[in-house]
């Protein structure tokens, strides 16, 4: 619990589960391009960590691996990423801004769960899955776009974001959801989609819940 810096050499390839779990006076950290892996609870309740750089060669971030990092402001997430694990940045309540590249095809379940500073997030065109809780109660999020290639949004992905006014969805087919992944945003909340879909989205389950809201829109 003293622990306030790290060198991770060139030489490492991977951090292991739990491996700086509960480092409470860790402030930052900078994993190296040799590292392909982050582990399972890796960094998880670092409370003093605010500045993580991830190297190039990370394909995977693990479950919990950031979770309850409560000092942490902002992380870019590199281009060798693919997969964003559960719990990943579970209640980094000082998190304001992520960068998801263009590789990664899922967003774990509560992966950004009660990141209630969380202002903006792209997600890219790469992802065809979000899981549940994803971001439930992200409640600085405005606005949120939700690309083509996304075919499942999990239950309660966007729950409780209480400042959340704008969902753009491409889709033209409606992915897979239900009633509550939009339940609790804010007031006067629109959801649009591709103008030839809005009788799709409004008969589909889970977003006929919301069908009062749907508006037909013409997407670049």
């Amino acid at each position: 619990t003293s622990l306030t810096s790290v060198t991770i050499g060139h030489s490492v390839t991977s951090i292991g589960n739990h491996a700086f779990f509960c480092c409470t006076s860790l402030t930052s950290i900078a994993i190296p391009d040799s590292v392909t892996e982050i582990g399972g609870n890796a960094f998880s309740s670092c409370t003093s960590l605010a500045s993580v750089t991830i190297g190039n060669s990370v394909t995977s971030i693990g479950g919990s691996a950031f979770n309850n990092c409560t000092s942490l402001k902002s992380v870019t997430i590199p281009n060798s990423v693919t997969s964003i694990g559960d719990d990943a940045f579970y209640l980094c309540r000082s998190l304001t801004s992520v960068t998801i590249p263009d590789s990664v095809t899922k967003i774990g379940d509560y992966a950004f769960y009660g990141c209630t500073s969380l202002a903006s997030i792209t997600i890219p065109d790469s992802v065809t899955s979000i899981g549940n809780y994803a971001f439930y109660e992200c409640s600085s999020l405005t606005s949120i776009t939700i690309p083509n290639g996304v075919t499942s949004i999990g239950e309660r992905a966007f729950q409780y974001c209480t400042s959340l006014k704008d969902v753009y969805c491409k889709a033209t087919t409606p992915p897979t959801g239900d009633y509550s992944m939009f339940s609790g945003n804010a007031s006067g909340r629109n959801i649009y989609v591709p103008r030839n879909s809005v009788y799709a989205y409004k008969a589909a389950n889970g977003w006929k819940y919301h069908a009062s809201d749907i508006i037909g829109y013409d997407f670049e």
